[in-house]
């Protein structure tokens, strides 16, 4: 189906695309015909064009309950269709998706404290924000979503405000990464932690979210920069973003908080866990210093969500925060980081291992769990 550049808000019917559809956790990705609507009221409707795979896809695909889904939600594309009510994009724009969006008038929204928006924020149901429907359907039987954006399929259907309009100049088959982990690497290290020049940092991870807070960091002129993995093969690319050490646990003779604390005079300044383990948290606690050392904590939990961790570790004067998408108030902060991007300040072309064909998706997600790449971008038809 060719795209018009025609700006009217008259909305397509449905359309039967190819969608990679999961049915059961941990079950290969089925591609399947299914039948996408029409944007309803504030939404829109893209055409995929370039979709990469990130970790917590695959977290949700081997754990949550709620299937046959549509997974995928760092995507861009461009603009087929749009609902009642949409007065920022139009038909052709090229646009970023957002797995967690930005209304602009909630008590969130309107705060320099937070960008967790009331109305749009992360999406745990399997439904759309605007009317709690799915917008895919097989034979009329529901598919739901994922974070809202589903971006597994040849076309989906987003809330406007979970979507963001890109530059012409800006290669959709890279920026698609700036949907979810180089933005949220990035602002944790700039502003969730604020990281400061001359300081020391131990990041847990060293997957695209970590090697984006490792990127963050130099940027930020961080005089020591270690990196902790237990694949040794990550140590030269870490390199390349900034890591100046680089720990695989499996080597220690000792507890890797306590290398940590040796190596870097009594803990460091900032560290940062980025694996999903509420264990490797407590083990980033110890690592920093006593009176200021500051834990940022981004990834998604795999088994276990509760954090258990002593007392005393908060009585030394440490601190741990969450982070969500790196801080950033998505539509408003993420085009920036495009230009830095454009501007060459900002790298995510090496993070990039492998490209493939939308058929071939399962082979992404085997890459993944095993541990073989760190950001698998898939090519959509046409």
């Amino acid at each position: 189906m060719s795209i018009s550049s025609s700006t009217s808000i008259e909305p397509i019917g449905v359309i039967t695309c190819k969608a990679a559809v999961a049915w059961g956790p941990g079950e290969p990705l089925v591609m399947e015909e299914v039948e996408v609507s029409p944007p309803q009221p504030m939404e829109i409707r893209i055409k995929v064009v370039c979709t990469s795979l990130c970790r917590s896809d695959v977290t949700a695909w081997q754990s949550q309950a709620i299937f046959p889904r549509i997974f995928g939600h760092e995507a861009s594309g461009i603009v087929e269709s749009v609902g009642e009510g949409v007065t920022e994009f139009e038909v052709g724009d090229r646009v970023l998706t957002l797995f967690t969006g930005e209304c602009m008038s909630c008590k969130h929204c309107t705060s320099t404290k937070s960008n967790m928006c009331q109305v749009l924020g992360l999406e745990r149901k399997g439904l759309m924000h605007s009317d709690q429907k799915t917008r895919f359907s097989i034979k009329g039987k529901p598919i739901y979503h994922y974070c809202a954006v589903s971006s597994f399929s040849e076309y989906t259907v987003v809330h406007s405000g979970c979507a963001v309009k890109v530059s012409s100049r800006a290669p959709l088959e890279k920026i698609c990464l700036f949907s979810c982990g180089v933005a949220a690497g990035l602002g944790a290290a700039w502003k969730v932690a604020n990281i400061s020049e001359g300081s020391t940092v131990a990041i847990y991870g060293l997957g695209t979210v970590g090697l984006s807070v490792a990127q963050g960091a130099k940027l930020r002129g961080a005089s020591r920069i270690i990196g902790v993995d237990i694949n040794t093969g990550k140590s030269e690319i870490a390199k390349a973003f900034g890591v100046t050490d680089f720990i695989n646990p499996d080597d220690c003779s000792e507890s890797v908080h306590q290398v940590v604390k040796r190596i870097t005079d009594g803990g460091a300044d900032y560290s940062f866990e980025c694996v999903g383990d509420t264990e490797t948290i407590t083990t980033a606690l110890q690592s920093c210093c006593d009176g200021w050392g500051l834990t940022v904590t981004l990834g998604v939990p795999k088994v276990t969500p509760l954090i258990s961790t002593h007392y005393g570790l908060f009585l030394s004067g440490k601190t741990l925060t969450g982070s969500l998408f790196g801080g950033w108030k998505p539509k408003s902060d993420i085009p920036s980081l495009i230009d830095m991007y454009l501007r060459k300040e900002i790298k995510i072309d090496e993070l990039i291992t492998h490209n493939m064909p939308f058929e071939e998706i399962n082979q992404a997600f085997n890459l993944m769990t095993e541990g073989k790449c760190l950001r698998c971008v898939i090519h959509m038809p046409k």
